[in-house]
Parts: structure tokens; C-alpha cells; sequence
């Protein structure tokens, strides 16, 4: 049982954010749809030059498990050719990605003293964007400046985004990787920002995912994380109506058992050394066809943590 002391806390973080104007999107750039069609994207990655025998492994302080799914990943991997497809089964995330952009630009902008008006307010920041899929928020992200890693456990989603992201110098900087964020944290990466939409609810161990991003957040840094509430109101919206009504998603692309109350996540993350510090909802309007910010946290939410002084 949370306590209300909880309750109170996790909804007096909600508050509404000023929107901005949706990114420009390349998906129909007639080299990306081109080059889409006709190249052959392997499970496989690449074959990497072995490492001299006498070098190290790289040193890790943090001993986590792995919080793979390998059944999520193989959802993914089947439907990796559509993220550029704004029709398609990402179609609810390039119709939420303004609507998440506010949130980010406007915490974030609080968090690092940037000026939210500028063209370029992450100029000089680092931000990572785990579980990157085909690049929709990595490359917005570029775009205000930001030196962002996209990382991601498919191999065929990398490929992809790089893909994309090649078609506009300003986003060709995007450093693509097909990895974990466990692995990262073993190679002692730190980021001015950890970033993980959507995600979360695909992971295997919540808890050890967050021990990850907190350990890639530098001290003073923040994390945002996004995902579904495991409420009766949203099995009804994200699987039932999203994915067997209306088919914006393939059928079982959710398992609401896998959704986390923010409740759930704000104690997780305390555990891992994270506070949030404020949360907001996004709410669907069908009759304008727009994602809106919200206190409605019942469905779809976003919260805004820190690092914990280490």
C-alpha cells in the first residue's frame, strides 16, 4: 500500500507545460524510402575487430542483470522498417513526440539554467536516448543542440534511425549504438541527461533498468522517463482501443501486467538513487487528433528526476 503522504507528493508534481511546434520530419525523404526498400538489414551486428589480448575489459562499479526481454525485442525487430512510417504502428509516437518535446524542453531548459526561447537551448549537453528505436526523439534532440547517443538493443532499429539521421548533416552527428544501457554503465559512460520513452514497460527488471540510467545520469543530472500507468483506464485506451479498435498498434505489442502506477516508479527510482521531481500526463483528444499535456497522470505519463548527490 503507498502511502498518501506518496499520493500527495506524486500529484503535486503534475503540472501543465507550454507545447512547441512539432520537429521537421525526413520521412519522406525519397533517398530514406529508397534506400528503405532496397537495403538488406541483418539481425546480425556487424563483425568487430577482436580487442588486443592484452587489453582489459573495462571496469564496472556496478554488478546489475541484464533487464533484456528478448520476447519485446523480437516485437520490435518484426516492425523496425515502419519507424519512419507516420502511418504506421509508431503512429501514436510521432503524434506524441511534440507533446513530449514540450515536457523535455521545458524541465530540462528549468533544470540546466537554458534559455527555452533559444534555437539551440541544449548547445553543450549531452543526453542519451536509451531504447532509441528508429531515432524519433534522438534526432529533435540533435536539432536543439544537444550532443545525443542514441542506443538500442536492435540491431535493425539502429540501422535504421542512422539511416535517417544521414539524411540531414545537423542529425548525421547522432552517435547510433546497438547496445544496452548496462553495458554502457560497464564502460563508465556519463550523461548531462538519461532519457528512456517508452521503454520501460518492455524491460524484463524495472528495477534494475533504473539502477542503469541512474548510474549513466551524472551527479547533478537528470532523468526523464515515460510510460503507461497500469490502470483499468488505460487498458482500455492503450490495448484495447489502441491496438484492437482502432489497430494503431499490433495486437499484443502491450501487456498491461508490464505497467508500472507512478507510484510504482517514483519508489523504484528512489531506490536507485533518483527523485522525481515532477510528473505531467499526455492525454489524447480524438476529435482533434492531438496529444496534450496534462495533470491527468491515469494513462500516459512523464516524470522529471534528478540524481541524488552521490
Amino acid at each position: 500500500m503507498v502511502s498518501k503522504h506518496l499520493l500527495t507528493r506524486i500529484y503535486s508534481m503534475t503540472r501543465p507545460v507550454l507545447q512547441i511546434p512539432q520537429p521537421r520530419n525526413l520521412c519522406s525523404h525519397p533517398k530514406f524510402v529508397h534506400e528503405l526498400q532496397t537495403r538488406l538489414f541483418s539481425d546480425a551486428p556487424p563483425p568487430s575487430p577482436a580487442a588486443p589480448a592484452s587489453t582489459p575489459p573495462p571496469a564496472s562499479n556496478l554488478q546489475s542483470k541484464s533487464s533484456l526481454n528478448e520476447t519485446e525485442l523480437k516485437k520490435f525487430a518484426a516492425i523496425s522498417e515502419t519507424w519512419w512510417d507516420a502511418e504506421g504502428p509508431f503512429k501514436p509516437l510521432h503524434l506524441m513526440n511534440p507533446t513530449r518535446l514540450a515536457f523535455i524542453r521545458s524541465t530540462l531548459c528549468r533544470h540546466f539554467g537554458k534559455d527555452p526561447n533559444s534555437t539551440r537551448p541544449f548547445e553543450g549537453l549531452k543526453f542519451v536516448d536509451v531504447g532509441c528505436g528508429g531515432g524519433i526523439l534522438s534526432e529533435p534532440l540533435a536539432r536543439m543542440g544537444a550532443t545525443v547517443t542514441g542506443v538500442d538493443a536492435v540491431e535493425k532499429n539502429i540501422k535504421i534511425a542512422q539511416l535517417h539521421a544521414d539524411l540531414d548533416p545537423i542529425t548525421s552527428s547522432i552517435d547510433y549504438r546497438c547496445t544496452t544501457a548496462e553495458k554502457m554503465v560497464e564502460e563508465q559512460m556519463k550523461f548531462d541527461a538519461v532519457l528512456a520513452l517508452e521503454v520501460i514497460e518492455h524491460v524484463a527488471e524495472p528495477a534494475e533498468f533504473c539502477k542503469s540510467l541512474s548510474a549513466l545520469t551524472s551527479c547533478g543530472g537528470a532523468t526523464l522517463i515515460s510510460t503507461i500507468n497500469r490502470s483499468m483506464r488505460a487498458y482500455a485506451t492503450a490495448i484495447v482501443i489502441a491496438e484492437y479498435v482502432l489497430r494503431w498498434l499490433p495486437r499484443g505489442t502491450h501487456d498491461w501486467s508490464s505497467f508500472l502506477t507512478p507510484e510504482e516508479l517514483v519508489l523504484i527510482l528512489e531506490r536507485a538513487s533518483i527523485s522525481v521531481q515532477e510528473m505531467a500526463g499526455f492525454v489524447y483528444n480524438p476529435l482533434t487528433g492531438q496529444w496534450s499535456i496534462s495533470d491527468d497522470i491515469s494513462v500516459n505519463f512523464i516524470a522529471y528526476a534528478t540524481k541524488n548527490t552521490e
